[in-house]
């Protein structure tokens, strides 16, 4: 396995070296033992934490380096974690998976919503959209497969050829029966851009960013090749289910947006523990792979408890700049991120720097909070007046605050707590369970 210089979480380098091969003096074998006395070594090294661990493990007396990891994690760290090689290449490099192409949501003890359909996906295809209500799998009703604790293995494994035969219902009330076949499903990581007409004559853009992977430049310029042929006045950037990644991509995101406010400024700076501080550094705004920008000085950012990371840098590293709204609910609070590093067959992503932006504020581990708090439900599709979220950013745009009815509705999520098939604090390894 080679790791490409451009990290996952970060756009600098890192010396990822293999276990096992003929070129590793100091590790023969990839043993559980060397494999737990290695890992113990780059966290007394590298870990962001690292002036808080002991000063020596038994390797023998961890069962695994996934063990390892738990007995050294912080109570601030929330989101170390380690990969196989092969989990790596699935979710990071080759942005495709076997499914029918959607992600859902249970929403009750016997209810479950559509969260999002990929592009060109079997569930596109059938027609399938982002608040679909999944009645039933093979004509047994999705409530008494929950109830019997069969749902979760309902749909069946995700490989080349399954056919489910699938109801669901409109939110108009109207059902519709398909029988969907899984093929290879490509990950884009933009959906529902568009643009709309305000009643004050202005026109806003929208669209939902899904995850920032590899694809995510090219998805970008789709979008602002949209934004800029239509003019918009606003913009409205979805990031609700947003986890993180490539923080590259937070800055191509950001300076496409607002483009001459920010661009040669300083977009965010890592710092390391003090061991490692030489590697410090402070990146500028840039456009990446992007080719258009807006030159806006106010964007409106669409949060929930499972906007993560880069996600998240959006919106700490535009505020010294330009006027950022953020409406929905508090972020998940992830100031810090994570290098990958190789050990053996496995990739693992123990925290090692955090982020701040241009005015040095970092530390958000409670999360950052809306300017205007909104509960998330999934009663629309992306972009529509009659999703929460979207809506009340439409009425911020035209009147400059936050719908009255919004906190409301919010306070009353608190009381309430739905259970998510994706957690509230999530990274790309457990979205990737939520696909189907």
């Amino acid at each position: 396995m080679t790791f490409k210089k451009s990290l996952l979480l970060i756009g600098i380098a890192a010396t990822l070296s293999a276990c096992g091969g003929s070129d590793d003096s100091n590790y023969a074998t990839c043993s559980v033992e060397d494999q737990n006395q290695r890992f113990f070594n780059y966290m007394k090294e590298d870990y962001f934490w690292a002036d808080q661990l002991q000063d020596s493990i038994d390797p023998e007396a961890f069962d695994d380096v996934y063990a390892v990891l738990e007995e050294l994690r912080v109570p601030e760290d929330r989101y170390s974690y380690i990969l196989t090689e092969e989990e790596y290449e699935q979710l990071y490099v080759n942005a495709t998976y076997y499914g029918f192409g959607f992600s859902m949501e249970q929403i009750s003890d016997t209810r479950v919503k559509i969260r999002f359909v990929y592009n060109d996906s079997p569930a596109a295809t059938a027609g399938i959209e982002r608040a679909d209500e999944l009645i039933a799998i093979d004509d047994v009703p999705v409530a008494e497969l929950i109830a019997s604790g069969e749902f979760d293995d309902a749909l069946g494994p995700n490989e080349e050829g399954i056919s489910k035969t699938l109801t669901w219902e409109k939110p108009d009330g109207t059902e519709q029966t398909d029988v969907l076949s899984k093929v290879e499903v490509e990950t884009n990581t933009v959906m529902g851009a568009q643009t709309t007409a305000l009643d004050n004559g202005e026109t806003a853009g929208y669209f939902t960013l899904d995850s920032f992977i590899n694809r995510t430049g090219s998805d970008l310029n789709e979008a602002f090749d949209l934004f800029a042929n239509e003019g918009v006045d606003h913009l409205i950037i979805d990031v609700r289910y947003n986890g993180g990644g490539l923080i590259r991509y937070a800055n191509q995101t950001s300076s496409q947006a607002a483009g001459n406010n920010v661009l040669g400024e300083t977009f965010l700076t890592y710092r390391f523990n003090e061991q490692n501080s030489d590697k410090n550094e402070t990146l500028q705004f840039r456009l990446v792979d992007g080719t258009q920008q807006l030159d806006l000085d106010t964007v409106y950012v669409l949060t929930t408890g499972s906007s993560c990371s880069s996600s998240e840098i959006i919106i700490n590293s535009l505020k010294p700049y330009v006027n950022v709204v953020t409406i929905g609910e508090d972020t998940c609070g992830k100031p810090v991120g994570q290098q990958p590093e190789q050990l053996c067959d496995k990739v693992t992503f123990a925290i090692n720097f955090e982020t701040v932006n241009a005015e040095g504020e970092g530390q958000y581990y409670d999360g950052l909070a809306p300017t205007c708090e909104v509960e998330d439900q999934i009663i629309a599709d992306w972009g529509s007046e009659q999703d929460p979220l979207t809506g009340a950013a439409y009425s911020y745009i035209e009147t400059g605050s936050c719908p009255a009815t919004a906190s409301a509705s919010a306070e009353t999520k608190k009381s309430a707590q739905q259970r998510s098939f994706v957690d509230p604090v999530f990274n790309l390894k457990d979205k990737r369970r939520t696909l189907y």
